[in-house]
């Protein structure tokens, strides 16, 4: 009797040797959050490439296991049983970042943080103390907004400004000092001068009296910053000089130790 081939069922094995189903659902949840979350078939169809039906049986499947919900509108929206997923990775995130933390307290002198964008907001995931009496601390856990920090303006820099303008108009734009950029227009111009620079810095933007600088984890599977923080009297201008080439290879390590 004939039997089905494994290549014509989505149990199949990819080229890639994993299953092909499961690697198709991923994107699409992928895809979901590159759109902001919620999508209809035929968005997700003209996007993948997969035909509506494959799409159709894929959605349905994660709809039920909860990691989709359709909404009234019939859209597809990802569900919360990805926020739990999501929290727990954040955290062996920071865990897997301190070792890289550590290091740039040891070379640096100064607090190392690592943050994400959650949304709209900057969550910080990680911190490593400075050894100095007179140092920053940062909870983990905080959250902020993008607009008066390093790590914010880190990890916005190639970010289109039209959604740039769209996320400040959604938060807000308070001073949290008087140094805090108060307007689109100068915090798109911070963000040009991090493109050109290669780094960001927060200089009294947040907190009088410190000064923290900062740059993206490049190629991070999720939007990852890392920055050191401390007293504006020790992050100078001529230790920025030094700093900042610790802060971009300590980056590069990170992030080929995520990719591995």
């Amino acid at each position: 009797m004939p039997t089905s081939s494994a290549s014509t069922t989505d149990s199949a094995k990819s080229a890639s040797g994993g299953v092909q189903s499961l690697e198709r659902a991923f994107d699409l949840l992928e895809r979901m959050a590159d759109a902001g979350g919620e999508v209809g078939l035929s968005e997700l169809s003209a996007s993948s490439g997969l035909p509506l039906p494959t799409i159709h049986r894929l959605m349905r499947t994660l709809v039920a296991c909860g990691y989709v919900r359709q909404q009234p509108n019939r859209r597809y929206a990802l569900g919360p049983r990805l926020i739990r997923l999501g929290e727990s990775a954040a955290r062996l995130l920071g865990t897997w970042a301190r070792p890289y933390l550590a290091r740039l307290v040891e070379e640096t002198g100064e607090t190392a943080n690592m943050a994400l964008l959650d949304g709209d907001e900057i969550v910080y995931v990680a911190q490593v103390p400075s050894k100095h009496s007179m140092r920053m601390f940062t909870e983990v856990g905080r959250r902020v907004l993008p607009h008066s920090t390093g790590v914010g303006k880190a990890l916005l820099a190639n970010t289109p400004d039209d959604e740039v303008r769209a996320l400040l108009s959604r938060t807000g734009m308070p001073a949290a000092t008087e140094k805090t950029i108060i307007t689109p227009e100068g915090f798109l111009a911070a963000l040009e001068d991090v493109r050109r620079a290669g780094y960001a810095v927060d200089d009294n933007e947040q907190e009088i009296g410190v000064r923290c600088l900062a740059v993206s984890v490049p190629n991070s599977p999720t939007a990852a910053a890392i920055s050191i923080s401390g007293p504006a009297g020790r992050v100078t201008e001529a230790a920025t000089d030094k700093i900042v080439p610790v802060l971009q290879q300590v980056a590069v390590e990170l992030s080929e130790a995520l990719a591995s």
